[in-house]
């Protein structure tokens, strides 16, 4: 899903925002795109599991703690790629059951929901970040940062993408979802 612009518009903006959603969408298939090549990751290291424990009789103990991890980036990066597509969870019968200015009020009230959602998960991961510093994931050996790091780059993305939303909504009055 993406969002285009009324052709109310005048063409100068809508060119600039057009250029804005390549970027945002650019950056939530990235998002995507690493998620998948973790998810990837993550099968192999099961199939290492399995390899180990069945075959070898050496169960490798790293790979909980690893697809602990990967799992933890794999739900972040998609999370904020779902911001961008707005696929994410929402309960919308209510909003659109409202007639125009109330339902336009709620789709205002949402994004800003959204927004601040992200700028939460944001500022608490950081904390995570900065207070786990040094301690170190058993079996692996990695900060215990790396785990909460997720949260921060998926709470900026979800405030970039909702704050992008927000704002053409706010210029343009007029948002259409594909």
């Amino acid at each position: 899903m993406s969002i285009e612009l009324e052709p109310s518009v005048d063409k100068e903006d809508a060119t600039e925002s057009s250029s804005l959603n390549r970027i945002l969408d650019s950056a939530a298939a990235l998002c995507i795109l690493v998620a998948g090549i973790l998810l990837v990751a993550l099968i192999v290291t099961f199939g290492w599991l399995v390899f180990g424990r069945y075959i070898l009789n050496n169960t490798p103990t790293w790979v909980e703690q690893t697809s602990l991890v990967l799992v933890v980036y794999i739900t972040c990066l998609g999370a904020a790629a779902g911001v961008r597509h707005h696929s994410h969870l929402n309960i919308d019968f209510v909003r659109e059951s409202f007639s125009g200015p109330i339902r336009d009020i709620m789709h205002h009230i949402s994004d800003l929901f959204i927004f601040f959602f992200g700028g939460f998960m944001a500022f608490q991961g950081w904390k995570l970040v900065m207070t786990n510093l040094e301690r170190a994931i058993p079996m692996i050996g990695l900060s215990e940062s790396w785990r909460a790091a997720p949260l921060v780059i998926c709470g900026v993305l979800i405030m970039l993408f909702s704050s992008a939303d927000i704002a053409q909504r706010l210029l343009t009055r007029k948002v259409k979802r594909v």
